[in-house]
């Protein structure tokens, strides 16, 4: 598992460097023909050993949420917009990074905000110790890039805690798939840029291996805590999508595609078989690197494999070792076994 390191890589969508850069360096004697597109994505070749294999593309995007510079005020503080899905209700205090340079979120004290009202982030400013624009010039530039500002750390024997899970973590799981092996099918490896903001590089890098069939591994919401808005009584009283400890989150439905149901059923019945837990995502919402991928050229089934993850799209999200691990099972387990009968509506 190489999730720290690449949890502390900074790839905000459209600027992954250096998450590439990580990747490159942890696939390179494990697979072949490896690309970066013109996009940004990275993609390569895992041979199979069966004489005529299938193509199974499996994708897990290296982008994440974050910021960028928009503005500098005559008094040195930093005008910034979102990239990708962040609520502004975390944002006040919170510490951050433009490049190598610090900086905080602007915020009134309780002192002098009794109201408690959640600020827009128009209204929010970034202070990186500057007292004005000269003072600013030449370190931060319009365009720059800004992420969280957090360490990744393992919590107990089984805990991990960091940044960027969506969907660093699905990043760390295919590296560990093409480490392993061999596999009867030829995987096509795509990590994918700008998922966050519209599912682009999937697109490209879906067009160019033009799978038979692919998976895609992401970091999802398990919101199974506690409504702060119910009364307290009450317990939990909503859908938490989905929960730690449980296994791997399989989709059945989301805003950008439905998943192909012979394939799902594959899925559940490998679990099933290799007594691996498992859960159906119970919520609707968002959308995956599948939305993309499913339709490129003439079209390829696709499912997706996600891993429960609290606070995705905040600088501190947590993920439950054993959830990975069982991950890691489900998809190597369907790699060994998968046919054209487990996903064609011809078969």
């Amino acid at each position: 598992m190489i999730l720290k390191e690449l949890s502390e890589a900074v790839g905000v969508s459209g600027k992954e460097e250096a998450v590439r850069k990580v990747i490159l360096s942890a696939i390179k004697d494990h697979t072949q023909d490896i690309r970066i597109d013109p996009m940004g994505s990275v993609t390569a070749v895992k041979r199979g050993t069966n004489l005529r294999p299938l193509r199974v593309m499996i994708a897990a995007h290296m982008d994440e949420v974050g910021f960028i510079v928009r503005g500098i005020d005559g008094d040195g503080s930093i005008r910034f917009s979102a990239v990708g899905g962040i609520d502004d209700r975390i944002l006040p205090g919170l510490r951050v990074k433009i490049g190598d340079i610090p900086g905080v979120i602007m915020w009134a004290p309780i002192h002098q905000n009794r109201e408690q009202t959640v600020v827009k982030i128009n209204n929010l400013r970034i202070d990186i110790g500057a007292s004005s624009k000269d003072e600013v010039n030449g370190k931060v530039k319009l365009g720059d890039r800004i992420a969280f500002d957090s360490r990744f750390m393992e919590i107990g024997d089984k805990m991990l805690r960091g940044k960027s899970f969506d969907d660093r973590a699905g990043c760390s799981l295919l590296v560990d798939v093409l480490q392993g092996g061999p596999y009867p099918v030829d995987i096509l490896a795509a990590f994918t840029v700008q998922e966050e903001i519209g599912l682009r590089g999937a697109k490209v890098a879906a067009q160019a291996l033009n799978p038979d069939v692919a998976f895609v591994l992401e970091g999802t919401t398990a919101n199974d805590i506690p409504n702060p808005m119910a009364d307290a009584d009450d317990g939990l009283d909503y859908n938490p999508t989905c929960s730690m400890q449980a296994g791997p989150v399989l989709s059945v439905m989301d805003r950008s595609m439905i998943v192909n149901p012979r394939l799902l059923g594959f899925l559940r019945a490998t679990a099933d078989a290799e007594g691996i837990p498992y859960q159906l995502k119970s919520q609707l919402g968002g959308g995956t690197d599948g939305g993309s991928i499913h339709m490129a050229n003439a079209g390829a089934a696709t499912a997706v494999i996600s891993l429960p993850c609290r606070y995705i799209h905040s600088p501190t999200a947590y993920l439950h070792r054993d959830d990975y691990d069982n991950a890691l099972k489900l998809v190597k387990a369907a790699l060994q076994s998968i046919k054209p009968e487990h996903y064609s509506h011809s078969s």
